[in-house]
């Protein structure tokens, strides 16, 4: 893995991220929870140093947690 370049490796982080909210898909009844689901994981992964419920909904787009 190390061979590969920076664009590369962030593409395929990107990828798995999209594969993992496929899969969590099926658990959610309706479409806007698997969207709220992955919208909570990009917030997880995203480079704000705290990560409140209303920072998380925040960098999600909504108004509040």
């Amino acid at each position: 893995m190390s061979g590969l370049a920076i664009e590369e490796m962030l593409e395929l982080w990107a990828s798995s991220l999209r594969d993992v909210k496929e899969r969590l898909r099926p658990l959610f009844k309706q479409y806007r929870s698997a969207q709220s689901a992955g919208a909570f994981l990009d917030g997880l992964l995203g480079d704000e140093r705290r990560k409140t419920g209303c920072m998380r909904a925040e960098a999600a787009g909504d108004h509040g947690p």
